[in-house]
């Protein structure tokens, strides 16, 4: 009778820890993202006429503009169309070594309140800065220099957080195919880097995609080789970290999890695979929707393999380059994701 009772005593202290450890305010664990809206049909396609554009396409939304990044192109890497209805307006950033070109295309940076976007040229280790209201006027326009990045430490993705700072994954070589990954802030001017403060116990090889929200004071990251989104304060300070039914801590890059992710209002919107990463099955095609909180509310099912995106705030809407049938499409957000 002894052992029974003990038995019993051990199994309800050990459901009581778990459930414990699964009702915390900073790990949230979601074993069933089960709410799925179909929207295949609710895609449109964006047919662009004037301008080929190769298959790994960034996007960014600038004012009233769409701008895509056309890293494979052997002359123009920049293309601005009309975000309302897609038309065409110009290219720039012709590739080359000569003082007004491009090397290397990297990140393009978006300054919605300067209307400015910078383009990182890796080739050079310089960062260019483009105002869009006279690239569109003066077809002679040439960018100025904002400043030259150290080759030893430097930011592969980053975004504006005002005139001077910025956020960024900061990059540091290791050997030579190696790097190490980690978020910062960074001091554009200075050329300060201050690391966040907050890194999880379990990752040893971290690679994310992040987006900040100055409006919310909060930033993102999701994982690339783990199921794991994790929100912070932009102290850096752990709001919590959100696990999906996939989470495992160790180290391998054979599964693709998180894809990029934006803040859409007062909803988080990241993609998401689950595929091999040496297959198709890499692409995602669903969107995770979570609120500021990280509580999950919905996942969007777009039946399309998607490379990049953005979200248009204007006309709440994504914008998006697809690995499929459809190069590039939108959809309205409008009774999918309520603000």
């Amino acid at each position: 009778m002894m052992k029974k009772t003990n038995k019993l005593l051990y199994i309800i202290i050990i459901t009581t820890f778990l459930s414990c450890v699964h009702s915390s305010k900073t790990e949230k664990y979601q074993p069933h993202r089960n709410i799925v809206i179909n929207v295949q049909d609710k895609v449109k396609e964006i047919e662009i006429k004037d301008v080929l554009i190769g298959s790994i396409a960034p996007l960014y939304s600038l004012g009233e503009y769409l701008i895509i990044g056309d890293p494979k192109s052997d002359d123009k890497l920049i293309h601005i169309f009309n975000k309302h209805n897609f038309s065409y307006m110009t290219s720039l950033g012709t590739r080359g070594q000569g003082p007004d070109e491009i090397t290397n295309i990297g990140h393009i940076a978006i300054d919605e309140n300067h209307h400015r976007f910078y383009v990182s040229d890796h080739g050079k280790q310089k960062i260019f800065s483009y105002n869009i209201d006279s690239v569109l006027l003066d077809p002679f326009y040439k960018p100025e220099v904002k400043m030259t990045m150290d080759e030893r430490q430097f930011p592969s993705t980053y975004q504006i957080i005002n005139d001077t700072l910025a956020m960024g994954l900061i990059i540091e070589p290791t050997g030579n195919y190696g790097f190490n990954q980690s978020l910062a802030k960074w001091n554009m001017e200075t050329r300060k880097i201050e690391p966040m403060k907050y890194k999880h116990p379990d990752i040893e090889k971290k690679r994310v995609t992040f987006a900040a929200s100055n409006e919310n004071d909060i930033y993102v990251e999701c994982y690339s080789y783990h199921d794991l989104m994790t929100i912070c304060d932009m102290n850096g300070n752990l709001q919590c970290n959100i696990y999906g039914k996939n989470w495992d801590k160790r180290t391998s890059n054979e599964i693709h999890h998180f894809g990029d992710v934006v803040f859409c209002g007062d909803k988080i919107l990241a993609s998401y695979s689950g595929g091999n990463n040496l297959t198709n099955e890499y692409y995602p095609t669903q969107f995770f929707v979570f609120n500021l909180n990280g509580d999950y509310v919905e996942t969007i099912d777009l039946g399309y393999r998607i490379s990049r995106f953005c979200y248009d705030k204007q006309n709440h809407r994504l914008i998006m380059n697809l690995e499929d049938v459809i190069q590039f499409a939108y959809i309205d957000l409008d009774g999918i994701i309520e603000l």
